[in-house]
């Protein structure tokens, strides 16, 4: 028989026990009733993922589910927040109980480690599997990150090797060869990107703006410098490049790849001066490596500088839906 919409709710999603203390109702009403902290501000953010345009349709059903709550935790963690509740929109060409059972278990694994209660959503059926998921999480008043506060002359940083997912995404268009010894390391990175947010939560009160690197480096960056309407320089040597861009593309090509290639789901940010050494020691207990790449400038646009002074050109600063 075939599974109803109801039953598919009930057995997926419903089932599922995780309950937070701040969750009054959750699945399975026309709207779940939740309680906010008294003092927080509430921070929302959602995120689509298409099949064929976001992930592979044939990918494992698990790193589908896990990327598209990652994708949404790592805005949150732009933004300095403690994740909490999420909703799931989910379409889908057919009820396919397998799938539906192991997307379900990369998701919730994730949530489970971040303390995130599903409480809602919706599903339906349509031509193509489309993910709809939205977080919401909190921050103290006046210490969320966001990206119009950077000023001349703060610094700019990185986590992580911008690069690797990029350089799986190439090579699974047949534009780049990954060297053997790095494609199991690459391809995890496009398909289970870790969201920083004990990264995003300990840069309250020391960065000034941030964004999470999803389009590309040099792209993501640029939404900072528009919001802020400042410049920046871009040290392009400086760029943590790792051991599978230097194996696999020559140099410029591996910085252009840590520039554009999107989908690293990092956390671009600025710091100023007199809080330098405030991020270098909390930084220094930090699972990822964190970065210095470049200053701000009031000299509007984005400069890629090498090392003799000269500048790096890069044809596409990133991804565009509609470019």
């Amino acid at each position: 028989m075939p599974l109803s919409e109801f039953s598919l709710i009930d057995r997926y999603f419903a089932a599922y026990r995780s309950q937070r203390p701040d969750v009054a109702l959750g699945i399975g009403d026309d709207g779940a009733l939740l309680i906010p902290p008294a003092g927080q501000h509430l921070v929302a953010t959602v995120d689509t993922l298409v099949a064929g345009v976001h992930f592979f349709a044939s990918a494992n059903p698990e790193s589908i589910g896990h990327k598209a709550l990652a994708v949404n935790l790592s805005d949150l963690a732009a933004m300095g927040a403690t994740p909490a509740w999420a909703t799931l929109a989910l379409t889908l060409p057919q009820a396919d109980e397998a799938w539906l059972k192991r997307f379900c278990q990369g998701l919730f694994e994730l949530a489970d480690q971040h303390g995130v209660q599903l409480v809602g959503g919706d599903t339906t059926q349509g031509p193509v599997t489309t993910i709809t998921l939205q977080a919401l999480g909190f921050a103290p008043p006046g210490l969320a990150l966001r990206r119009d506060r950077a000023r001349p002359g703060d610094a700019i940083y990185v986590t992580g090797t911008p690069g690797d997912a990029g350089l799986a995404l190439a090579a699974a268009f047949g534009k780049a060869t990954v060297a053997a010894a790095y494609r199991e390391d690459v391809q995890m990175r496009l398909e289970w990107p870790q969201p920083r947010l004990a990264e995003g939560v300990a840069l309250r009160g020391i960065a000034s703006a941030a964004i999470d690197v999803s389009d590309g480096l040099a792209q993501d960056l640029g939404h900072i410098l528009e919001r802020s309407s400042v410049g920046a320089r871009l040290d392009v040597e400086r760029l943590p490049l790792s051991p599978a861009l230097f194996a696999s593309l020559d140099w410029d090509a591996a910085i252009s790849m840590a520039l554009a290639g999107g989908d690293d789901y990092e956390l671009c940010f600025t710091v100023p001066p007199e809080r330098a050494a405030w991020l270098e020691h909390i930084a220094a207990d930090w699972d990822c490596r964190c970065t210095r790449i470049g200053v701000i400038t009031t000299e509007l646009d984005l400069h890629l500088v090498r090392a003799d002074g000269s500048s790096f050109f890069l044809k596409q600063r990133g991804y565009d839906h509609f470019g």
